[in-house]
């Protein structure tokens, strides 16, 4: 009997204690806004890929294109300025991945293989290539925000990432490579022959850009969003040259939040 009051007593006094936290918790929620603060929390999936802008003649056609599953979970702070709270800016961090897989016919593109022998040779390469593009990164946007009445809102600025891992590599096949320029020495991939590419130690570390968006807030803390970000710097470092023409990060995120 003894030992079921003092279990009942311990319970008792860490329900108490989870009480007088959330309690608190909520006060400080309430302070918050009061102060012209909110605070979310988002999860969805981004849907995109990196391209030049537009499109170059070395690129004949884009024969297939897999987004692949790309995650994104982000924590921002809201502050909201004025009476009327119309106005605000948003900050945050961002973890998130941006993917793609594609295939495509090109002509005298740029391309360092990688042959059976491990010797790398350089060149220009006329055929098919699939290409695989991996990226994660830790993102802060700067957003200005407007609200419009009590459900929805519209952020536009800038975002700054820095790539925690990179891979981008791939495969040619079913085409020549002309070895150093456009005129050099033929060496042809038929019949299933393949050679594979690795550039993931030539990917900038820092990207930036442009995100816009908008959020809908279905209910009193649940939000659905959908930002479009827009990078304005190539993925690939200064000094790569073997890729003739900048790449630029664009992808769509959508998914849903939590307000506080």
């Amino acid at each position: 009997m003894k030992r079921y009051l003092l279990a009942l007593t311990a319970a008792i006094i860490t329900a108490g204690s989870c009480l007088y936290a959330q309690k608190n918790e909520n006060q400080t929620l309430l302070n918050a806004a009061l102060h012209g603060w909110e605070y979310e929390v988002r999860a969805g999936i981004s849907i995109g890929g990196s391209s030049p802008l537009p499109l170059p003649a070395e690129i004949r056609s884009i024969d297939s294109y897999n987004p692949t599953l790309a995650i994104m979970l982000e924590g921002n702070a809201i502050k909201w300025f004025g009476a009327e709270k119309k106005w605000g800016l948003t900050t945050g961090l961002r973890l998130e991945n941006k993917n793609m897989t594609t295939r495509a016919t090109v002509k005298n593109y740029g391309m360092e293989i990688i042959g059976s022998d491990g010797n790398r040779l350089k060149g220009n390469w006329t055929g098919g290539v699939r290409t695989k593009l991996r990226s994660s990164l830790v993102t802060i946007p700067l957003l200005a925000t407007h609200k419009f009445g009590e459900r929805w809102s519209v952020k536009l600025g800038p975002y700054f990432s820095y790539l925690m891992d990179g891979d981008f590599s791939g495969e040619v096949y079913e085409g020549y490579l002309r070895e150093g320029n456009p005129t050099g020495q033929k060496i042809v991939f038929t019949d299933g022959a393949i050679a594979t590419y690795d550039f993931h130690n030539d990917m900038n570390h820092f990207q930036w850009g442009v995100q816009a968006g908008a959020d809908w807030k279905a209910f009193k803390h649940l939000k659905v969003f959908a930002d479009l970000t827009w990078g304005l710097n190539d993925i690939f470092q200064k000094d790569f040259q073997t890729i003739s023409f900048a790449m630029y990060p664009i992808y769509l995120n959508f998914g849903f939040g939590y307000a506080f």
